[in-house]
């Protein structure tokens, strides 16, 4: 199973404000262990809203508006992409995260292919589990 760890924004990330070394270092030192356990996909940290856009698709058109938003909770900073057999061991990486008090995670799984086996043709949900099979690789060293 694939998991996304999701990290909430705060009112710094929004900012722009860029984490202490020692915070790097922390997350440097977590993202090894994620990579030497095998189970990273992805990890990355994203730019605050105010140089992000959203797009609102209503009655065919794509109406675009410019960040920053103001729901700074319900921003995304950044995220993982791990494997884990179950939630529960999702979880126990969640709980190792170098966070600082009153920092927010939120954890999801991520659809795979075989959901979508009774609304998607079996040759088509064959072909997308190849490809991710194909493509989607732990990070190694």
């Amino acid at each position: 199973m694939r998991f996304m760890i999701i990290v909430k924004a705060t009112a710094d990330s929004e900012a722009g404000v860029m984490p202490k070394p020692e915070a790097f270092e922390a997350m440097g030192k977590f993202n090894e262990e994620l990579i030497d356990a095998g189970v990273l996909l992805a990890a990355e940290g994203l730019h605050p809203s105010s140089r992000g856009a959203r797009v609102t698709f209503t009655g065919g058109e794509h109406v675009i508006k410019d960040g920053p938003f103001a729901e700074t909770k319900e921003l995304i900073a950044g995220f993982w992409i791990i494997t884990a057999k179950s939630e529960a061991e999702a979880l126990e990486w969640v709980k190792r995260i170098p966070f600082d008090e009153g920092e927010t995670i939120e954890l999801r799984r991520v659809f795979e292919a075989a959901d979508f086996a009774d609304v998607v043709p079996a040759e088509e949900v064959a072909r997308e589990q190849a490809w991710r099979d194909a493509n989607q690789k732990p990070i190694t060293n």
